[in-house]
């Protein structure tokens, strides 16, 4: 693969910025993704395609696990487990809950 996401190796973007002591996740729903990928048997090449599927734009300006989430959401639609209006539906729920 030569495109936006596969950068591995790719000259000009600069240090790699390493956190101290990073944890693996930053946030809980970076956990819940995780749990949700691991968990989901939706595939692991249907996941990567989604993933690599993803516009560039929005895949330079997502984080690591925002592309899990893109990824799980995308092959989950592919293969009729949810639809985009239960997903809308839940983020709306979720939003309330904030």
């Amino acid at each position: 693969m030569n495109s936006i996401h596969d950068m591995g190796g790719m000259d000009g973007l600069g240090p790699l910025e390493i956190e101290a002591n990073e944890p693996v996740f930053h946030a809980d729903w970076e956990r819940r993704v995780f749990g949700m990928v691991m968990t989901t048997r939706c595939g692991t090449e249907r996941f990567r395609h989604a993933i690599e599927r993803m516009p560039p734009a929005d895949y330079l300006r997502t984080s690591y696990f925002e592309h899990w989430l893109h990824g799980v959401e995308t092959a989950l639609i592919e293969i009729g487990t949810l639809n985009e209006d239960e997903i809308a539906t839940r983020m709306e729920e979720l939003k309330a809950a904030d």
